[in-house]
């Protein structure tokens, strides 16, 4: 059986031009210059980094596409940008400034021939899919666009579903219930994901512990783990966390 090793991937939620983090989507506090915050994971360890203008959506406006080519010069990692990205021409913009991927949610959602014809024209490596999750009910999970602020009643399961068949090469799955709360990840939910798609599955929202980020890859069959303040706030290292978990027998680049 091929291993392939799982990746740990800081996210900059940026608004406003500064890295901020909060709880369940708000209350947000700052936590540093975005390229100062990806030049130093560059250099710590992390195997990518996910860029998330959070307000672009919400504001209707685009992603800031000078930051994020001011953020390309500086790491030579992968990075993935979202926020804004509305029609083809941002995803050639954001490529074009030196981002590898894009993460697309609320455009994909108001019109889903977006995911194929970005994977068509760019290639499905090229485009992620962020859902952002709430737990309705048991087993029910719906999407939830702008910041956490629409529910759409779109189950999330069978949206991941859609995604994937679309072209979608990675999926960016955020429980809004555990986000920014450090009680662990949707487990649950990945897992579900999981079992109806066949590409790759980042888990986002809740990371709190190390012992939190392996179960994400043991309990809920993430390809990744993505969090934010742990690493921000250097409550927890990325080259420590990627001894703990070879230690614990998870495959991950050294």
């Amino acid at each position: 059986m091929e291993y392939f090793a799982k990746r740990i991937i800081p996210c900059l939620d940026v608004n406003n031009g500064r890295v901020v983090k909060g709880v369940n989507f708000v209350g947000l506090r700052d936590a540093g210059d975005p390229v100062e915050v990806a030049k130093r994971y560059n250099i710590e360890g992390a195997d990518e980094i996910t860029f998330l203008d959070i307000g672009a959506t919400h504001e209707g406006r685009d992603t800031i596409v000078d930051v994020v080519k001011e953020v390309a010069k500086e790491v030579f990692i992968p990075l993935t940008v979202g926020g804004g990205i509305r029609e083809l021409n941002d995803i050639y913009k954001l490529l074009n400034v030196g981002c590898d991927k894009v993460s697309i949610n609320s455009s994909a959602i108001k019109r889903p021939e977006f995911i194929d014809e970005g994977a068509k024209r760019f290639g499905s490596q090229c485009i992620v899919v962020a859902i952002d999750a709430k737990k309705v009910a048991d087993n029910e999970w719906h999407i939830f666009t702008h910041g956490g602020r629409n529910d759409t009643g779109i189950d999330a399961i069978e949206w991941a579903k859609e995604a994937y068949n679309r072209g979608a090469g990675e999926l960016l799955i955020t429980s809004m219930d555990s986000d920014g709360t450090k009680a662990g990840f949707a487990n649950d939910l990945n897992s579900h994901i999981a079992e109806v798609v066949n590409i790759p599955i980042i888990a986002s929202g809740g990371a709190g512990t190390m012992e939190h980020i392996k179960e994400a890859f043991t309990k809920g069959n993430a390809d990744a783990a993505l969090a934010a303040s742990i690493f921000h706030f250097r409550e927890i290292d990325i080259m420590d966390l990627k001894e703990y978990l070879r230690d614990n027998s998870i495959p991950v680049r050294i």
